[in-house]
Order: structure tokens, then C-alpha cells, then sequence
């Protein structure tokens, strides 16, 4: 059971980083919580799909888009391998799409908005990197919360 992210950061206050921006809840699940796995990519899904195809053993996806609404990195396909994978979540700092499908299925899945538009496949991009969203470093490994209040990590 996920503890909400509100009573965390009372508990551990400094030891976290709070997400100041305001991500939509998309997914199944509004609150999930796992270790940090990240994507490093712009309007391009290739890594997304292929890292979110792997076990996920509970971990969560934060895809760092650069915030662009341009088109989708995340749809219903990549969503439900993502489930069948195991992954308790995905973070996305950009724009998914099929949001209605999205709903329907056992994971959270946060983003900024949708866009029906595909995005490319060429494969750009890097995995398993730190990355920084809003003054935010996600590291992997580290542990990442989300809930209807928003998105805790660890420092």
C-alpha cells in the first residue's frame, strides 16, 4: 500500500524533493510508488517502448520529454506492456495519448497532457540517466512517490 505522499513529506521532509509541477492523472491507479528508471528523449518513443517491454519489477518509468505537447511518447500499446511488464508507474514529462484506454488499465500514469499525434521511433535518446524536470533530479535507483498530491523523490 502506497503512503500518501502528504504524510511522507511530513515524515521525511528534507530527504525529499517535492514536484512542483501539475501532472494530470491519466493511469488506472493515482497513487504508486517504485525505484527510478529513467528516458531521455524528445518526440521520440523507440527507447520508451523497448525499456517499458522489460521487467519491471515495480520500478517507475520517468520519461523526461522536455515538457513538449508536440506528440505522444506514451499510448495505449506501450501502456499495457508496461502492465504485463510489471511497472508500477510512469512519469512523463511530456504528452501520452489514447487517455481513455490509458484509464482502464492497472498502472498510474502521470504526464502534462495528451496529444493524438505519434511520435517518432528513431531511437534517440538515453536510458538510466539522471535526469531534472522543474529544478527535480530523478536519479535511478532512488525511490520516486506519486499520488493525487504530486510527486515526491529522494535527494
Amino acid at each position: 500500500m502506497t503512503i500518501a505522499t502528504a504524510d511522507l513529506y511530513d515524515e521525511r521532509g528534507d530527504e525529499l524533493d517535492s514536484l512542483a509541477l501539475q501532472f494530470h492523472d491519466l493511469g488506472g491507479r493515482v497513487a504508486f510508488d517504485g525505484p527510478v528508471r529513467t528516458v531521455r528523449c524528445h518526440r521520440d518513443n523507440a527507447l520508451v517502448k523497448a525499456v517499458l517491454a522489460t521487467p519491471g519489477e515495480g520500478a517507475v518509468l520517468v520519461i523526461d520529454g522536455g515538457g513538449s505537447l508536440e506528440s505522444a511518447v506514451v499510448g495505449d500499446l506501450i501502456a499495457a506492456s508496461a502492465v504485463a511488464q510489471g511497472w508500477a508507474g510512469i512519469i512523463v514529462h511530456g504528452a501520452i495519448r489514447d487517455r481513455a484506454e490509458i484509464a482502464t488499465l492497472p498502472i498510474g500514469v502521470k504526464a502534462l497532457g495528451s496529444n493524438p499525434r505519434k511520435s517518432a521511433k528513431d531511437g534517440v535518446g538515453e536510458v538510466d540517466v539522471p535526469v531534472v524536470i522543474a529544478g527535480v533530479r530523478f536519479t535511478p535507483g532512488r525511490r520516486v512517490w506519486a499520488d493525487a498530491d504530486g510527486v515526491l523523490v529522494e535527494r
